[in-house]
């Protein structure tokens, strides 16, 4: 069964958000109050929007209720250890636990990780491009919910993933229902502001700047993973949405992350039911 570590030694052992060089993209703007906001009252309306007023809607009523059947269509997948990456309230960090995997949810968001945390789920404060436990020893990763969009880059978060996963580890997607392989920069929206608003209050203005984000449908992925190296184990569909699952390229590690775990190795004490064995 999973082993839940007390929300004091997550506390303690989560370092401030700091960058990990140039190819580190940074998602802090999830941190920002539409989000948070959208999170504590468990509903939404909230958005991306682009520069050009277009709006994508974030089903923030699904994310903060009970697992559904599509995501135990992806969880039933999971193997070894799992990291969440993106986890938000917690649904599947805590589905997981009652599934008897080890996991651990990430997020960029304070309000995400409390709510996970108060789930009974293990979370950090933590960027997938930060230093994170276990690296390079994680059987399976989550990347559901639109996560497959962070920092705007898929290629870059498919190479990340890679030094993330064992051997023959898995990473499973959520892709766009559409045939869609875009980069944007959005701002976060709850629907009051006009095209370009910042909704974040005074002082908060670094929080409602727009950041990367990308929209990757299944044929764009495959292309993305073919040319890393990666291996497509499945691909289907639930309740309209759609996954992929990807078995990591068999490669050596990269040097920089190599070096970037031995400095996390120094710098986070570690949490022996965090970390995969």
């Amino acid at each position: 069964m999973s082993t839940t570590v007390p929300s004091s030694e997550l506390t303690a052992s989560a370092p401030a958000e700091t960058g990990t060089g140039p190819a580190a993209p940074r998602t802090a703007s999830w941190g920002a109050d539409p989000y948070a906001n959208a999170l504590r009252t468990g509903r939404g309306p909230l958005f991306l929007r682009r520069s050009d007023g277009w709006l994508l809607p974030l089903d923030v009523e699904r994310w903060c209720s009970d697992a559904g059947s599509a995501d135990l269509s992806a969880l039933h997948r999971c193997e070894g250890p799992v990291l969440d990456i993106g986890c938000g309230p917690g649904r599947l960090v805590a589905e997981l636990a009652s599934l008897g995997h080890r996991a651990l949810g990430i997020d960029v968001s304070e309000t995400a990780v409390a709510r996970t945390r108060g789930l009974g789920g293990a979370a950090l404060l933590r960027s997938v491009f930060d230093p994170l436990p276990g690296e390079g020893r994680w059987g399976t990763l989550l990347l559901l919910d639109g996560n497959i969009g962070i920092g705007g880059d898929p290629a870059a978060l498919l190479d990340r993933a890679a030094d993330l996963l064992r051997g023959g580890g898995l990473l499973i997607a959520e892709t766009a229902p559409v045939d869609v392989d875009e980069r944007v920069r959005v701002r976060l929206d709850d629907g009051r502001g006009g095209p370009g608003a910042s909704t974040a209050p005074a002082g908060r203005e670094a929080d409602a700047e727009p950041f990367p984000w990308a929209r990757i449908g299944t044929p764009a992925l495959l292309r993305h993973a073919g040319a890393g190296g990666w291996r497509t184990a499945d691909q289907w569909g639930a309740e309209g949405r759609t996954f992929v699952s990807l078995r990591r390229p068999v490669r050596e590690r990269s040097a920089r992350t190599s070096s970037q775990s031995a400095e996390s190795a120094k710098s986070v004490p570690e949490i022996s039911s965090q970390l995969p064995k």
